[in-house]
């Protein structure tokens, strides 16, 4: 079973908005992971840094606003921001991370997988 763990990135949207502005990318460790945020007409987008093609810095790449995508800064390669596939290019899905925003906080959140053990029985 699915369940995500969010973890609070920003005390409040501003922050968020500030810290990446539209067109632009950043990046942010989160419990060990570098991740880039990406600001595109369509919103802010969390996708891990690392090229899933060939390891490049995805932060180093830029925005492309009219396929919200990311390119790498090293092929050319462009990854949804929604859900991480190529776009061009032949190269695996980069894993990508839901973002929510709350009245006390900006949230990222971690896909966990747990087993449910009545399934089983």
């Amino acid at each position: 079973m699915e369940e995500i763990r969010w973890v609070k990135i920003f005390d409040h949207p501003e922050a968020l908005e500030k810290f990446v502005p539209r067109s632009k990318i950043n990046t942010i460790v989160v419990e060990g992971k570098k991740i880039c945020l990406a600001h595109t007409s369509k919103g802010v987008f969390a996708i891990q840094d690392k090229c899933p093609h060939n390891g490049a810095s995805l932060s180093f790449g830029y925005c492309n606003d009219e396929h919200n995508s990311i390119v790498c800064p090293l092929h050319r390669y462009h990854f949804s921001l929604e859900t991480g596939r190529a776009l061009s290019g032949v190269a695996d899905a980069g894993r990508t991370y839901p973002l929510k925003t709350e009245a006390n906080g900006v949230y990222l959140g971690f896909k966990e997988y747990k087993w449910d053990w009545k399934f089983w029985k």
